[in-house]
């Protein structure tokens, strides 16, 4: 396969996907922008506001290329600055705090030298629910066993070094899988083998959160609950300025500023030292935000 089929498919995942949520919350749509990209290239920007269930969702595809700059190449230790990059990236916030935030990426990029794949999809909770949590993961690593069997375990543990805010000292979520620069030199797998995998995490997303929106949709909330939620969501929003890799590489070669932004929660809130109630449930949640839990 080449560069413009796997773009081809990315826009295929971001058309179905949208669907699927569209038809799971009820009555929100995308509402999407085209845009252009300063050397080649472009993407297609979908945001869903003020659903029945979600509050805001971002399904974004591009397909770009051009020349990296001088600190982009050396971060990525290329001698090739000339790129295409393309892929889907998608995060979603619900209304309701009993609903989990979402978060899934999948993406090809290659040089005249070098191609690889990377990806994930990763899970934040305001509150950690055992059954969802096994359920996620063990989804995760059936996808993660088609492919190899080592894959799961690496690829976890990927997720809870990468999506971890070293300033708190807590993972952002509840982990998931994270991948990244894979081709056939570093994994010993032909090219065709690792795409088949980024295909299948990708394929795997809608049914993944539709069926954690079924289960926590309808439930109960309050005012505390809500406040709880708009916290966590401050502590989302400093993983994906202080540290996120997608949003340094975004800014640094041209992208579009509102799609690169489009992770932001509408709302959130930063509490001056903020403690958790001994005993409650927000404090059940902190003390599972941590590295190296099992879950499948």
């Amino acid at each position: 396969m080449n560069k413009h089929e796997i773009s081809t498919w990315f826009q295929n995942l971001q058309d179905s996907i949208c669907k699927a949520i569209e038809e799971a919350d009820g009555s929100g749509k995308f509402v999407e922008e085209t845009w252009t990209h300063t050397e080649e290239g472009g993407g297609r920007t979908r945001i869903l506001q003020n659903g029945n269930i979600l509050e805001k969702a971002g399904v974004n595809f591009s397909g770009v290329g051009g020349k990296l700059s001088e600190n982009i190449v050396k971060a990525l230790g290329l001698s090739e600055s000339e790129f295409f990059a393309t892929g889907v990236s998608i995060v979603i916030h619900p209304k309701s705090p009993m609903v989990p935030i979402i978060h899934m990426n999948v993406r090809y990029f290659e040089t005249p030298e070098e191609y690889w794949f990377g990806g994930g999809i990763d899970l934040t909770p305001h509150y950690v629910v055992d059954k969802d949590a096994k359920f996620f993961h063990q989804t995760l690593k059936k996808v993660c066993d088609s492919y190899d069997a080592e894959a799961y375990a690496k690829y976890k543990t990927w997720a809870d070094d990468y999506f971890f805010n070293k300033h708190r000292n807590e993972t952002r979520g509840i982990g998931g899988i994270f991948f990244d620069r894979l081709n056939e030199t570093r994994e010993g797998k032909s090219k065709e083998h690792i795409w088949n995998f980024v295909q299948e995490v990708g394929s795997s997303f809608a049914s993944i959160y539709t069926e954690l929106l079924s289960r926590n949709a309808q439930k109960s909330y309050n005012e505390g609950n809500k406040h709880w939620q708009n916290v966590r969501r401050g502590r989302y929003v400093e993983f994906n300025l202080v540290y996120d890799k997608g949003t340094k590489f975004g800014f640094d070669t041209g992208g579009r500023t509102e799609s690169i932004l489009m992770s932001m929660p509408p709302l959130a809130e930063w509490v001056y030292q903020y403690k958790a109630e001994e005993g409650s449930e927000e404090e059940k949640t902190l003390l599972l935000l941590k590295k190296g839990i099992s879950w499948a």
